[in-house]
């Protein structure tokens, strides 16, 4: 395990005023961690991976139907949290047909989260509150004014989601392997922050490595490794190939920084994890 403390050591080595980071098994444990686990940060776009989670537990509830239209003519639920429904990153201009190409936006979430207010009646951050963060136990996570972007939580509470996310107990393991496996395959478009990718995969909410370069994560993650990352300075990946989730945390906005330090902390993490 020494090993795998120093990987998470390098975090702290990271000019930020803060990081935090936490290593969770496959079994559910945390193997590993660095920093405050704590302290809440501002996730900015991981907060797709909490609001995506709770529309899938909308879907198994028969609130939401993954072929249910949404957003422009032609366009679905699963187009929405897929990044295909064509509209703008920020605004509601169409950019594109609904599956014609991978247009990552922040209004397809909010468009999302409108329609499961309107279906359920229940505010989107409360129903994520209820639906996902209260049976984890995840007490320190909100996903504010914004379901593409304005989540907070802490490393404590997102090792409890990173252990869902890799043994699910509030979805079918179906479902969650539906979700992080690759939708509207062979797409193109641009990975914010790492410029055009030929194949831009994605799944129902998680971004999938694939084949990507430049990437965010390490050189040694798995194709099949998914996550987000949040201009806020976070990240969380699960890799199942390695058996593994990494988590971490700053308050330093993402930058070259980050796109020069993520990647080796992960391989250290992974040529950890390997070695135990």
């Amino acid at each position: 395990m020494a090993a795998l403390d120093d990987a998470l050591a390098l975090s702290q080595t990271w000019d930020v005023p803060h990081a935090s980071a936490v290593v969770v098994t496959a079994e559910g444990t945390a193997a590993a961690s660095a920093g405050d686990q704590d302290r809440v940060y501002r996730l900015a776009s991981v907060t797709k991976l909490l609001s995506a989670y709770a529309a899938l537990v909308a879907v198994e509830e028969g609130a939401l139907a993954l072929d249910q239209p949404a957003g422009p003519p032609g366009a679905t639920v699963a187009h929405l949290l897929a990044h295909t429904a064509g509209y703008d990153f920020s605004t509601s201009t169409l950019r594109a047909e609904p599956g014609e190409r991978r247009l990552y936006s922040n209004t397809g979430f909010e468009v999302l989260a409108d329609l499961l207010e309107s279906e359920t009646g229940i505010g989107f951050d409360a129903y994520a509150h209820e639906a996902v963060f209260a049976p984890l136990g995840m007490t320190s996570t909100t996903i504010g004014g914004s379901a593409a972007a304005g989540g907070a939580s802490s490393c404590t509470d997102l090792a409890r989601f990173a252990a869902e996310l890799q043994r699910p107990r509030l979805l079918d393991p179906a479902t969650l392997a539906a979700a992080t496996g690759v939708a509207f395959p062979g797409l193109r478009g641009v990975l914010p922050g790492f410029g055009l990718q030929r194949e831009n995969d994605w799944g129902l909410g998680p971004e999938i490595r694939g084949t990507k370069s430049p990437h965010w994560t390490g050189a040694h993650n798995s194709p099949g490794t998914f996550g987000h990352f949040g201009q806020s300075g976070t990240f969380l990946w699960v890799d199942p190939r390695a058996g593994a989730a990494l988590v971490a945390l700053t308050d330093r906005p993402f930058g070259e920084w980050a796109a020069e330090a993520w990647p080796p902390f992960s391989d250290a993490v992974l040529g950890a994890l390997a070695a135990r």
